[in-house]
């Protein structure tokens, strides 16, 4: 009698399902992770703009908008046959600034208005010549003669701005606590790169306070940050012993760091032979103040700061030795930056393994 064929269901035992299941769970967070240090590390190298060398062009050379050659700086003639003046858009104590026209191109002209200060003016040129780079707003010709400066413009303006900006329809989708700690980024490391310089470290004078500073810098259309005033920037040698100060008069309150206040108290007046001089120590004190405008109120803000709590009063450490490097700064927030947003794709997976 012939048997018919027995087949048997074979039950897969649950610890072999449960080493699959976690098997094809790590492969997704590394592939995850893979990703993310790409999407990270496209902001980190801003998008592949060069560090020292703006537009790809060499020292003395420029290129703007779609052009794909290289011009060299434009000198008093070119100034005065090519560029015209648009309308005025600002004027400080230093000087005049207007929008301006270049074949056919929207740059701003700066030009000195008050002779008195035309040493910071033509130091505010020597620092924006030698400190071209992906940092610092790119100079496009200039005058000694004439005390005129030309630059790059960009519309979205200065950074006293940036809450009006995202509140634009265009911009809103910007409004995210990771574009804004992107943005806080970018302020350290302008001022990472200013603290070692190709002409050495340099201090960030213009910063008594947050709307100051706000006005030192401009917003890209591509929401990044560059430095646009850099007529107070005075070297520290620490080798020399030559430390700095910022300016001849007394300065006041909270945000100044501490060691650039009147130490003697109030029965002493103010002399500035007798302030002591500082050291680039002052920018790290400031950067908790600037990150915190730069986070807003945003969903996710209070998170990032929470993150940045340890680094933050690092920073306002009395002693200016004890505070952290521009450097240290910006490897914890770009830490945190990675974190948040592994932590933001990846919700409970902590859990599940």
């Amino acid at each position: 009698m012939e048997k018919k064929p027995h087949f048997v269901r074979r039950e897969f035992p649950p610890r072999e399902v449960s080493s699959v299941s976690l098997a094809l769970l790590l492969a997704a967070i590394l592939l995850l992770n893979a990703l993310l240090y790409l999407y990270v590390n496209k902001f980190y190298i801003s998008s592949g703009r060069a560090e020292t060398d703006p537009g790809l062009c060499p020292f003395g050379y420029f290129k703007l908008g779609a052009v794909k050659n290289c011009s060299p700086w434009l000198s008093c003639e070119a100034i005065n046959r090519e560029v015209r003046k648009l309308k005025c858009v600002g004027e400080g104590a230093v000087k005049k600034v207007f929008l301006s026209e270049w074949k056919e191109n929207k740059v701003v002209l700066s030009q000195l208005t008050n002779s008195e200060l035309k040493e910071d003016f033509l130091h505010g040129l020597k620092m924006l010549k030698a400190l071209q780079s992906k940092h610092v707003v790119r100079l496009l010709g200039y005058c000694v003669q004439q005390f005129t400066i030309l630059t790059e413009y960009h519309p979205l303006g200065s950074l006293r701005g940036l809450n009006e900006t995202l509140h634009i329809p265009k911009y809103k989708g910007m409004n995210t606590w990771h574009r804004r700690l992107m943005l806080a980024i970018d302020y350290v490391s302008v001022i990472r790169y200013l603290h070692s310089s190709p002409l050495g470290t340099l201090v960030m004078c213009d910063s008594n306070d947050l709307d100051k500073v706000l006005s030192q810098y401009l917003l890209t259309s591509d929401f990044h940050i560059l430095v646009n005033d850099l007529d107070a920037l005075p070297l520290v040698n620490r080798s020399a012993g030559r430390l700095v100060k910022c300016g001849h008069r007394e300065l006041r309150g909270e945000f100044v760091a501490p060691e650039q206040r009147w130490p003697y108290g109030e029965e002493v007046p103010f002399e500035d032979d007798l302030m002591p001089p500082y050291d680039e120590k002052t920018d790290i004190w400031k950067i908790p103040d600037v990150s915190n405008f730069f986070l807003g109120h945003v969903e996710g803000s209070d998170i990032v700061r929470l993150h940045l709590f340890d680094i933050h009063a690092a920073c306002k450490k009395k002693d200016p030795a004890e505070r952290p490097s521009a450097q240290e700064v910006l490897d914890t927030y770009r830490k945190v930056l990675t974190l948040l947003i592994r932590e933001a794709a990846m919700p409970g997976t902590r859990e599940m393994l």
